[in-house]
């Protein structure tokens, strides 16, 4: 992975280069995903090849997709700015941070889910965050920057103050969601509570003696939040306007069809990531409250943005979320 210091070079790079750098329209389209059952709209897209579908439609003669795995949004966040995707999909902490750093050089396209996470302790002793000592560890994405580890900074400021912060900074360790699931499930590991995405959260309520839910995101932003959005930078969206289309009618496409065959998106997710759990089960998750927000539009965003903004993280306070979304997605409502 990428340094910060190799991050903040690439996107003063993005930030200074001029807009005749992507002139040539690509053929080829590189995509990040990511595991969980939260992203289904990109594995209903994958396994339809409905990116593809559109930009045919649009007169992409010949298009086709790579799809590139990663387990974080951090390791996404490089990706883009080396110029290794072309546009990747996870949450709103690396947009907001790579839209400051770049002064509006990378921009989201369309939010694809809002599914709430869930912060899952098997420490009988951890009853809410405030609870949580020095020693303790929690696993998260990405260190800093994800969205698990600002809503944890959001949270310390609500419970101890605006100075207080990143009181859990230092508790947080870096693990993608299966090898935090696979932590917890071990009762000798140091990781006893993991603030994971689905379906790993509802995997360790069922399987891991002692797990109990602490907290959500909805509970500290106080309503749904987009976990997932594609962006890209605007050199790239500039000389790729039909990729860019392609990409909002597949999302359309995607959520449409997740609300008429649950079942077949379940499948879908099952296929991609290679999840044996019973289709029936993940169905049950799924119809969980909250868990099937696939809407297009960013929810939650800007209080997301005024934290980041508030401890000096973002240089500039966005006056809306269109500051940071490409003019595709500014017929829709948004937050």
């Amino acid at each position: 992975m990428l340094n910060r210091r190799h991050i903040l070079a690439g996107a003063a790079a993005l930030a200074a280069a001029p807009r005749g750098a992507f002139a040539q329209a690509k053929t080829e389209l590189t995509i990040s995903r990511q595991p969980g059952i939260l992203y289904m709209p990109l594995h209903v897209i994958e396994k339809n090849q409905l990116i593809e579908k559109h930009a045919e439609a649009l007169g992409i003669k010949g298009a086709a997709l790579k799809w590139l795995s990663f387990s974080n949004g951090g390791a996404q966040q490089d990706a883009l700015i080396s110029g290794n995707v072309d546009i990747v999909n996870t949450g709103t902490g690396q947009l907001l941070l790579l839209n400051d750093r770049t002064k509006g050089g990378v921009k989201g396209i369309v939010a694809s889910s809002a599914s709430p996470l869930k912060f899952v302790s098997r420490d009988p002793r951890i009853k809410s965050l405030g609870d949580i000592g020095p020693g303790d560890r929690i696993a998260v994405p990405t260190v800093k920057i994800s969205t698990q580890a600002i809503l944890l900074q959001m949270a310390a400021a609500q419970m101890f103050g605006p100075d207080q912060w990143a009181r859990f900074d230092a508790n947080t360790v870096q693990l993608g969601h299966p090898d935090a699931y696979v932590a917890l499930k071990n009762p000798t590991h140091e990781v006893r509570s993991h603030f994971g995405a689905p379906p790993y959260d509802y995997y360790e309520l069922k399987e891991v003696p002692d797990a109990h839910q602490v907290t959500t995101s909805a509970e500290i932003i106080g309503g749904p939040l987009s976990q997932g959005q594609f962006f890209t930078t605007t050199k790239f969206a500039d000389a790729n306007p039909k990729w860019i289309e392609a990409v909002r009618k597949a999302a359309e496409e995607a959520k449409a069809l997740i609300e008429g065959d649950l079942k077949a998106g379940v499948e879908a997710y099952k296929e991609i990531n290679n999840d044996k759990t019973p289709t029936e089960t993940l169905v049950d998750l799924m119809k969980q409250p909250g868990m099937a927000d696939f809407n297009l539009y960013p929810q939650g965003t800007m209080k997301f943005a005024a934290h980041l903004h508030k401890v000096g993280s973002l240089k500039a306070m966005p006056a809306s979320w269109k500051d940071y979304y490409l003019p595709i997605a500014h017929d829709m409502p948004g937050n």
